[in-house]
């Protein structure tokens, strides 16, 4: 019998890059417009494998039922899995992920929130829409020489890195894994959490999400930074405690911030509400600052990352249909 996927949270760029794909492989897909949770996952029944975005969240009790319903495998379009429980799926249910889709393209929107914050090319954009050409308030700074923190060097955080160091400045970085090798090839410096806390002109989270590093970004770390410093966050939401960043950038300790990610995504991200009532008031106050951009999870989209997304996923499928090694599989014990 052919292999029947329930895919969840789908959006038309996914069935259009999936579809496209699956003429390859020829898998039963059943596309679902909304996110996969505890009250509709009913829909799971009688499907072999599920196909989940970073904003569905699989619980305990929804692991259970999916192995009740005969799921065998969850496959992840997206590279974080901390939105799955994998201690429970563990000899329940495979889990398989998509490791890196598109380094660069993350790399890149990093590099866009630094700049456009730097030369407030939003405030711009706007002001001369209404004919208003004048320079005040739009005041920047040379990214050559200044000191540029990375929290995270895997594929995305050196991708970023090699950008930094062709604007000729200073990268410092942190990474429980540290690349020596890669470090004196691209010249640059592995150092500790403090030290680049206190000398970084702009902090760049390209981290998972852990233990370790969930709210990394506090007001006791804040308060250790230079006054006026910039902070980008493409990783995940909750590396950063968004009341405490609210407070920097109140007091002036943090001169801007550019937000791929936040902390309670999974409910607004990827939506269109412009229709409604916003009711996340922290999110709502980090819309009034003018020194802060937010963007919706956007950083992996180009259409080769979509493409990588939909050509591993679809591998990942095959490969668990095949009998074959799961290169992409995530353990329980995974950081």
């Amino acid at each position: 019998m052919n292999t029947r996927i329930a895919f969840f949270d789908a959006k038309p760029y996914d069935r259009e890059s999936f579809n496209t794909l699956n003429k390859e492989y020829g898998f039963d897909i059943r596309y679902f417009k909304y996110h996969l949770t505890n009250d509709n996952v009913v829909l799971a029944q009688g499907f072999d494998i599920v196909v989940i975005f970073v904003n569905d969240i699989i619980n305990t009790e929804m692991i259970n039922k999916l192995a009740d319903f005969g799921v065998k495998l969850i496959a992840l379009r997206c590279a974080g899995f901390n939105n799955v429980d994998l201690k429970s799926a563990l000899n329940k249910i495979k889990v398989v992920r998509v490791p890196a889709y598109s380094p660069n393209a993350i790399a890149e929107h990093t590099i866009t929130l630094m700049l456009a914050l730097n030369r407030k090319i939003h405030r711009a954009y706007f002001r001369t829409r209404d004919s208003n050409f004048t320079l005040d308030g739009l005041l920047g700074f040379d990214m050559y020489h200044k000191t540029a923190g990375i929290i995270g060097t895997g594929r995305i955080g050196k991708a970023l890195i090699k950008i930094l160091r062709g604007f000729e400045m200073n990268v410092l970085a942190f990474d429980k894994y540290e690349d020596e090798e890669y470090a004196r090839q691209l010249d640059y410096k592995y150092v500790s959490l403090d030290e680049l806390f206190s000398k970084s002109d702009i902090i760049s989270l390209n981290c998972p999400l852990t233990k370790e590093t969930e709210f990394i970004i506090n007001k006791d770390n804040i308060e250790k930074m230079k006054s006026g410093v910039m902070i980008i966050n493409t990783g995940r939401g909750k590396l950063i405690k968004t009341y405490d960043l609210i407070q920097g950038l109140k007091s002036g300790k943090i001169m801007a911030a550019g937000l791929d990610v936040y902390e309670e995504e999974s409910e607004y991200f990827f939506e269109d509400l412009s229709n409604r009532v916003l009711t996340d008031d922290i999110l709502a106050r980090l819309l009034t600052f003018n020194n802060v951009i937010i963007t919706s999870h956007q950083g992996f989209f180009t259409r080769e990352a979509m493409h990588n997304i939909a050509q591993t996923t679809m591998q990942n499928i095959k490969d668990f249909v095949d009998g074959k090694e799961l290169v992409n599989e995530v353990c329980h014990k995974c950081p």
